[in-house]
């Protein structure tokens, strides 16, 4: 009888791991920028499917622009004209920092729906859905903005710098914006209700709105109320976008602006994809 012996099997033979793999390369930065885009635009197919949503874009930046400049510009400025030139740049910046609500409100809806399940289950980064969201609302951003320059020419708003200038107003306002959205996506992902995300929100926005040099110049307010203007990185982005928009200086407050949103982004960012782990 013939014996046969069996040999234990050549680890060093054995195949490498198949690089297409679930999830093998969920970090990868390429892969990252990837699924990112891909949810981005989830996001805005889910916009043109539910076009109402763009109705609070459109309309609100006209109501204030009406309140403000036909109300109260002949006692501030003493002339509506002028109030609008000077009022117009800190409209676009609320109406986009208002705007993030949204953002919030719709992580927040779709982790209470079982959305992110779906998402959670995929060989994609954890950072992918969250950034998609942020990014898809950043890019609607733009409707507002646009709704804002067109009312606001028809009604006498004259650009007095050049197209270039323009558009580094805009994408200052887009940057301040992306990285003020991850602050309210943090209250999304911990939050359980969308309302209660809106309600601690608009809480958060009413005194760095309100409480900056929007509607009035820093100089005709009192000491106490002047110190948290300064500070304020609604102010920063305002006083930069006027600048680009009707002249005037630009480079400090764009920088501050900047260094904002970057710190917005360095601190916020982490902190939203730590709590949806948890939340995992």
């Amino acid at each position: 009888m013939t014996t046969t012996t069996v040999r234990p099997a050549d680890k060093s033979a054995a195949p490498p791991p198949a690089h297409g793999t679930p999830g093998a390369h969920r970090n990868d930065p390429s892969a990252v920028v990837r699924h990112t885009l891909t949810l981005t635009w989830r996001s805005l197919v889910k916009l043109k499917k539910q076009s109402e949503q763009l109705i609070d874009l459109t309309l609100q930046p006209i109501l204030f622009i009406v309140m403000f400049v036909y109300l109260f510009g002949g006692a501030i400025e003493g002339s509506t004209h002028d109030y609008l030139q000077f009022v117009l740049p800190g409209i676009m910046v609320q109406t986009v920092v208002f705007a993030s609500v949204g953002t919030g409100v719709g992580l927040c809806t779709d982790m209470s729906t079982g959305v992110f399940d779906r998402f959670r289950s995929l060989p994609i980064s954890r950072l992918a859905p969250l950034a998609g969201t942020v990014l898809g609302d950043v890019l609607r951003f733009l409707v507002a903005i646009t709704s804002v320059f067109v009312f606001g020419t028809i009604i006498g708003f004259r650009f007095q710098t050049n197209v270039l200038a323009v558009a580094a107003a805009v994408g200052l306002v887009l940057v301040f914006a992306f990285a003020f959205c991850w602050v309210v996506a943090l209250l999304g992902v911990s939050m359980k209700q969308p309302r209660t995300v809106q309600g601690v929100s608009f809480l958060m926005m009413f005194p760095l709105t309100f409480g900056s040099n929007l509607f009035a110049k820093t100089s005709t307010m009192p000491g106490w109320l002047q110190a948290w203007v300064k500070v304020n990185p609604v102010t920063a982005v305002t006083n930069a976008s006027r600048g680009l928009l009707t002249g005037g200086p630009v480079a400090h407050h764009a920088i501050v602006a900047l260094l904002w949103a970057l710190g917005l982004m360095l601190v916020f960012i982490p902190l939203t994809v730590r709590q949806y782990n948890r939340r995992a």
